[in-house]
């Protein structure tokens, strides 16, 4: 079903607030932050969020990281990252109180991007050459992570330790490369399956914890399925954004959904997103 008819460009970082219980998310070529109530508009690209407290979110920017507060309106430079020709793409709080997030060439320029970690004041490339980076999320219990580079259809795990700092080389966990699926926004259940947008195959995956391919929810009408969200008071809809962005005019008249949010009550059970430690 549709949630929110406002098409975005390219919808992106679905976050569910758990303690004002409400739904946030993007539309990161507007540079517009959406909400149930209302929207703000920003000066440059932001992408994803996590929240810091009721009314702060730490923000994903064209240019960093950004302390926004949504009662004034008003932004905070956190930590400075990337250059002119980048943006940032996905990301999300990991259980350590950290935040991860990618960055990427604003044409999408292979190899131009990263993923990077804020912890407790300190912001650290994680990894580098990537070109579209997608899929951060965690394991219920903290000990690794996922993320993607999308092109490659590659969804890769680390191990993570005590602190949230990856242990080790990044290895393939779920190959989607010949299947011809383009691995997206992601995000784990409370029973640590992982549910993966898939860009163009309008739908979110859900693979079990040993990757094994389980189900998956359509979005009718939007094949760009970008990134996944849970939520609601008992944390039990799946949320889904979906973009506009490379669609002609014939395309968007054959889907008319694209762009638009979705909500799938019921689906599975989500976790709490973690409050990020600033």
């Amino acid at each position: 079903m549709i949630f929110d008819s406002r098409a975005c460009e390219l919808g992106e970082g679905p976050l569910w607030h758990p303690v004002r219980e409400q739904l946030f998310w993007f539309d990161i070529l507007n540079r517009t932050l959406h909400s149930q109530a209302r929207s703000w508009s920003f000066s440059g690209y932001v992408s994803a969020a996590g929240w810091i407290s009721r009314d702060e979110l730490l923000l994903a920017s064209e240019t960093g990281l950004i302390r926004f507060d949504l009662a004034t309106g008003t932004e905070h430079a956190v930590a400075e990252v990337g250059s002119a020709d980048t943006r940032s793409n996905d990301g999300r709080a990991d259980r350590q109180g950290g935040f991860w997030f990618g960055t990427m060439g604003k044409k999408a320029e292979k190899g131009a991007g990263a993923i990077w970690r804020w912890h407790r004041g300190e912001v650290r490339q994680l990894f580098k050459g990537i070109s579209i980076p997608n899929a951060i999320c965690f394991t219920p219990d903290g000990t690794a992570a996922h993320f993607a580079d999308t092109p490659l259809g590659q969804v890769m795990k680390v191990a993570l330790d005590a602190q949230g700092w990856p242990v080790g080389e990044p290895e393939v966990w779920l190959d989607l490369d010949r299947a011809g699926l383009n691995p997206d926004g992601a995000v784990v259940d409370a029973e640590g399956r992982f549910w993966n947008a898939q860009w163009g195959a309008g739908r979110v995956a859900c693979y079990a914890p040993d990757g094994a391919f389980l189900q998956a929810v359509e979005t009718p009408d939007a094949p760009q399925s970008s990134c996944p969200a849970f939520g609601g008071p008992d944390l039990t809809t799946l949320y889904v954004t979906t973009a506009l962005e490379h669609m002609d005019a014939e395309a968007r008249a054959r889907h008319p959904a694209s762009g638009q949010l979705f909500a799938f009550p019921g689906t599975a059970k989500g976790l709490p997103e973690p409050q990020v430690i600033i």
